[in-house]
């Protein structure tokens, strides 16, 4: 979705769904089969690691924190350009650079 699609907001949504796979990958690394929870009782020799669970709880909040960053810089963007089609976007910028450069030229 980050590469195929041209739109930032489906570009952001792909980003959030690729951020979640990773966040499941490393929360199944914590997990031992037949392992108890990291409480300390008699007769459990087998623990869960629970320091992978502790870093995707963070990893969680800095990608909440960071999704809305970027759907706040989204919303500038289509203030500005009246689009949210990065192939747009680069048209009007590119039209804006020929516009500055020859009048530059000119003077």
């Amino acid at each position: 979705m980050v590469i195929a699609s041209s739109n930032l907001i489906k570009k952001l949504i792909g980003l959030g769904v690729f951020q979640a796979s990773v966040f499941i990958l490393y929360i199944t690394f914590g997990k031992i089969t037949e392992g108890s929870p990291p409480i300390i009782t008699d007769n459990v020799d087998v623990y869960s690691n629970p320091l992978p669970h502790v870093l995707i709880l963070t990893a969680i909040v800095v990608g909440v924190a960071t999704t809305s960053v970027g759907l706040a810089l989204i919303v500038r963007i289509k203030e500005a350009y009246g689009s949210t089609d990065e192939d747009d976007i680069h048209d009007m910028d590119d039209k804006d650079d020929f516009n500055i450069k020859n009048n530059r030229s000119i003077n």
